[in-house]
């Protein structure tokens, strides 16, 4: 058997018109996740995998070789005195520095808990929130092997500016060798390393609008939308040429961004060169009309492309799961997974592909201890070996005669296109390519050189992920000012008044509200497993699945809304879906922390224990538990549960991770009369 793991790394272009990144997420990336991902692979020796590594990437994360604060608007700021900052300066500092994810990243550093729930700093706080927010950030490599990173953690707390300015100037030393680790592994036959578009457009969107509606007929389309054939073939072009100046040769392969693809997008990638491209698995089963996954390990070759398809399953266990479990368990599950296969087909090619820098922030150690687990085991593995994309080249392949439109969502692009505000941007920028064409030969060469590369800009696919109520971020109003404004350079540009809607934001104001309501008073429901009654859950918890946020995404299961409160005898939960697809031998694992209790029931329980605590259990028109509290001696507690079909888990609740429930809280702020 031969697993192939793809790691795809991605930043979407953070830079305005005069080149300024306006977020920090390259860097902050760069010095946790982007040297961390290879060099934990290398130190299992005869482990190999495929990086793909993106045009924005490379071109951002050179702007931190030499000064990086001159190119970047958040370290500009972080580099001042605090007693220096304007006040809305102050709070998007503090803002950035309490996005840290709190359990694995902020809690480690005793400092950064007492300043984390703060409202307000005085200068020498703040100081010590700026460094500690970029120490968090700070990836297992350079814990272990900077001197300087490791003395300044070990200070705790009182920075000074000299050492913000030792901290930076380490940390552009470190990024700026960043891309040589990666040449080097490459020539050490360790890694083959890929890329993608340009921009990270969705190829098929460019090439013809039309193949969201073929990939699913529901989908809202934009009006009088224009063919970008022509952007399309310079996203690709201008891809490879920036590769091959980066790392000195051509790429054999390249992730189509978000795996989107259509039978024209990869007759476009071939005519370049390109050998190879990976995708979903939907698009297989979609192309084949089949769900058999015995269908899925091998690789196909379409018109001399060759294709991997990922195993959308262990994929996500990666990705959304492990994070859970403790490293030695998750390692052997994924093995397990992997000795299932096997069992089958001794022959299987496993294409496991996934985000190569979100996933970590949520894994205790960033994911060292569970890549070290993992790859461990790997290497002691006599019937499984780790391959790269350039290896898969040499192996048979199936012919495939027909490639469904669609991507690593759902086998559609509706996270791309659909939802109102993602076809309204798509409006604006066809809108704005109809008025280019009108006015171009106004313009020499070098200006319309510029408006190209802002076209190219905002045909990146992350504008449109961040847009509609599928995906939530705090930073969603600086994602459409960015997107809108290389429109706007566009009409500057070319001495045109730009329309008036391009300077209304197209992102409705929404927060984490619109997916997560918090209890706002204690709840008695009956539980019968019937909505009989509004009033018996008002003032209930709200956890809305299908709205949930992220960076990524992965297969959304049956449950799309969890209700839950409580009141002084019980903890109380409705889970709203497709509750009917759901057999009796399904099962829900119950995990409660910091308690440590694990406990697995089935749906046709009752009434059952987990460990001491008594549980009913009722499924009708929605699933309801219910769970005695009086063993329960802790003022706050952290909820999961785990939904398992066929001895998979196929949906980890809640998405963001863990349900906090404070079990002493008496509703009275919520009172009025």
């Amino acid at each position: 058997m031969k697993l192939s793991f793809i790691w795809h790394m991605h930043q979407p272009d953070y830079r305005d018109a005069n080149g300024i990144m306006q977020m920090p997420w390259v860097f902050l990336h760069a010095i946790k996740d982007y040297y961390d991902m290879p060099w934990m692979l290398a130190r299992h020796e005869t482990l190999k995998a495929t990086f793909n590594i993106t045009a924005p990437l490379i071109q951002q994360l050179e702007l931190y070789y030499h000064h990086p604060e001159e190119s970047d608007k958040f370290l500009a700021l972080w580099l001042k005195n605090p007693s220096s900052l304007e006040e809305d300066e102050r709070k998007w500092i503090i803002k950035l520095a309490k996005s840290t994810q709190y359990e694995t990243m902020a809690k480690p550093f005793e400092r950064y808990v007492e300043l984390y729930n703060q409202e307000h700093f005085n200068n020498s706080e703040l100081m010590d929130l700026e460094v500690l927010f970029i120490l968090s950030w700070c990836g297992v490599y350079l814990r272990n092997n900077s001197s300087i990173i490791k003395d300044l953690i070990v200070q705790k707390k009182n920075y000074s500016y000299e050492d913000k300015t030792l901290l930076l100037n380490e940390l552009s030393n470190f990024v700026s060798g960043i891309f040589d680790y990666y040449a080097k592994l490459q020539r050490d036959g360790i890694i083959t390393i890929s890329t993608t578009p340009l921009n990270h457009p969705i190829l098929p969107l460019l090439m013809d609008m039309q193949n969201a509606s073929r990939a699913n007929i529901n989908t809202n389309m934009p009006k009088d939308y224009v063919k970008l054939e022509e952007d399309a073939y310079l996203q690709i072009a201008r891809a490879k040429e920036l590769f091959e100046k980066t790392f000195g040769f051509i790429p054999s392969g390249f992730w189509p961004a978000e795996g989107a693809v259509d039978e024209s997008s990869v007759k476009l990638l071939h005519s370049f060169g390109i050998q190879w491209i990976a995708t979903d698995e939907e698009i297989l089963f979609k192309s084949l009309k089949t769900n058999n996954r015995d269908a899925l390990y091998t690789p196909y070759k379409y018109e001399d492309m060759i294709i991997g398809f990922r195993d959308h399953y262990l994929s996500d266990l990666i990705g959304f799961t492990y994070r859970h479990q403790d490293s030695y368990s998750a390692s052997k599950h994924f093995i397990g997974e992997l000795s299932k296969i096997q069992h089958t087909n001794s022959d299987a090619t496993v294409f496991v592909i996934l985000d190569g820098e979100n996933a970590w922030e949520f894994f205790k150690n960033n994911g060292f201890d569970f890549f070290n687990a993992l790859y461990s085991d790997f290497r002691a593995c006599s019937w499984c070996h780790t391959v790269r994309m350039d290896d898969v080249l040499t192996q048979p392949s199936k012919e495939l005669s027909y490639l469904a439109p669609g991507s690593w969502i759902h086998g559609s692009f509706n996270t791309w296109v659909g939802h109102s505000e993602k076809t309204r941007a798509w409006e604006l920028v066809f809108l704005t390519k109809r008025d280019y064409e009108h006015h171009k030969d106004k313009v020499n060469e070098v200006i319309k050189s510029k408006i190209v590369e802002h076209f190219l800009a905002a045909e990146c696919s992350d504008w449109f992920w961040w847009y509609g109520d599928d995906h939530y971020t705090e930073f969603g109003a600086e994602f459409d000012e960015l997107f809108r404004s290389h429109l706007i350079n566009i009409y500057d540009l070319m001495d045109v008044s730009a329309p008036a809607d391009l300077f209304i934001p197209i992102i409705k104001n929404k927060s984490a509200e619109s997916f997560w309501l918090k209890p706002q008073s204690d709840i008695s429901p009956v539980i019968n497993g019937r909505h009989d009654s509004f009033f018996e859950w008002i003032g209930c918890g709200v956890v809305d699945e299908s709205k949930l946020f992220s960076t990524m995404d992965k297969q959304r299961g049956p449950i799309q809304k969890i209700y839950y409160g409580q009141d002084n005898q019980k903890l109380y939960f409705a889970f709203e879906g497709k509750i009917k697809k759901m057999c009796l031998n399904d099962t829900m694992t119950i995990i409660i922390d910091p308690m440590n209790i694990r406990g697995e029931i089935l749906f046709r329980t009752a009434e059952t224990f987990i460990d001491n605590l008594k549980v009913e259990v009722v499924i009708g028109d929605w699933f309801e538990v219910c769970i005695d509290r009086s063993k329960i001696f802790h003022d706050e507690i952290s909820i999961r549960f785990e939904l398992e079909k066929d001895g998979k888990v196929i949906q980890t609740l809640p998405g963001f991770g863990e349900l906090r429930m404070n079990l002493g809280d008496d509703y009275s702020h919520n009172w009025f009369v």
